[in-house]
């Protein structure tokens, strides 16, 4: 194996992130060269040795017991989020499977049925790796009403939600509060490598915002693990102005892979009421416009 791999390269960062007070340890000694816990001090605070701890994070020990993992992630203090994603690495890193070219993802009629059932708020489903599937026509206007709204119907040219937030105009100026939505979805990004690793399509994406998107590196390289369930954003759209909505992620039973992502309001709020008259605005975007294929 060449370099720590995935599992390495995410202890190295999440102790990286830990600070000597934070797990009650007193800086003694020369003065720190490291940023974060040294090594001897994560093994200490997890009962294993050193020489294991760093065989781990070298990438040339894939043994790790149930115990040792609860051990390190208690000492680095993890969250569940967390916690699952270490699981996950470790698996991927003991039982490595081939990449494989995977076929397009496909919407099911009755995920289609779901979409048009929630026509009243805005709406789209995305894949595993935030690929737009399909949108409704107030989901469309609202998130990227520049583009084709028929652009999901084509899996070469499908939009995908990571590569607009960091390459599209339109979409960093959407967010205002841009950052924390990057945060949020390279979060996200991180548990679709770890479910995924053999999909070359992701890799392949994580590579073009690697080489285009100095903002994108930045976040990529502190390891943070983020669901994106629910969040609450401000949005400053170019036809109805600032409006906040919050944005649901809900799963779908009959693909898994899959996810609902709503735009809600509280009833009766300026805010739904913006959305009302974006519903009644003349969809945009049908043709001729510049894609950001996923």
């Amino acid at each position: 194996m060449d370099g720590p791999g995935p599992l390495g390269t995410f202890l190295q960062a999440r102790r990286a992130r830990l600070r000597p007070e934070d797990v009650g340890l007193r800086e003694t000694g020369p003065r720190r060269r490291v940023r974060g816990l040294r090594r001897e001090e994560l093994a200490q605070l997890a009962g294993v040795s050193v020489s294991y701890y760093t065989r781990l994070e070298q990438g040339t020990s894939r043994g790790a017991s149930a115990e040792v993992l609860d051990a390190i992630a208690r000492a680095l203090l993890l969250d569940d989020h967390e916690r699952e994603h270490l699981d996950r690495l470790v698996g991927a890193a003991r039982h490595p499977s081939p990449a494989r070219h995977p076929r397009p993802e496909k919407l099911a009629d009755e995920t289609r049925d779901l979409l048009r059932a929630v026509d009243g708020v805005p709406a789209m489903v995305l894949g595993r790796r935030t690929d737009v599937l399909a949108w409704n026509a107030l989901g469309h206007a609202l998130l990227a009403g520049h583009l084709d709204f028929l652009g999901p119907d084509d899996p070469a040219q499908r939009p995908n939600m990571n590569r607009m937030l960091f390459l599209d105009p339109h979409c960093r100026e959407l967010y205002t509060d841009w950052k924390r939505k990057a945060r949020a979805v390279v979060g996200n990004l991180r548990i679709a490598v770890s479910k995924h690793p053999e999909d070359p399509l992701l890799a392949e994406l994580i590579g073009e915002l690697t080489m285009t998107s100095p903002e994108f590196v930045a976040l990529w390289a502190d390891h943070r693990v983020t669901p994106c369930d629910a969040a609450t954003y401000r949005l400053h759209h170019p036809v109805i102005g600032l409006v906040t909505v919050t944005q649901q992620t809900l799963s779908i039973a009959r693909a898994p892979e899959q996810v609902l992502v709503v735009c809600t309001t509280p009833a009766g709020s300026p805010d739904e009421e913006a959305l009302a008259l974006l519903r009644l605005m003349p969809t945009r975007g049908r043709s001729g416009s510049r894609q950001l294929s996923g």
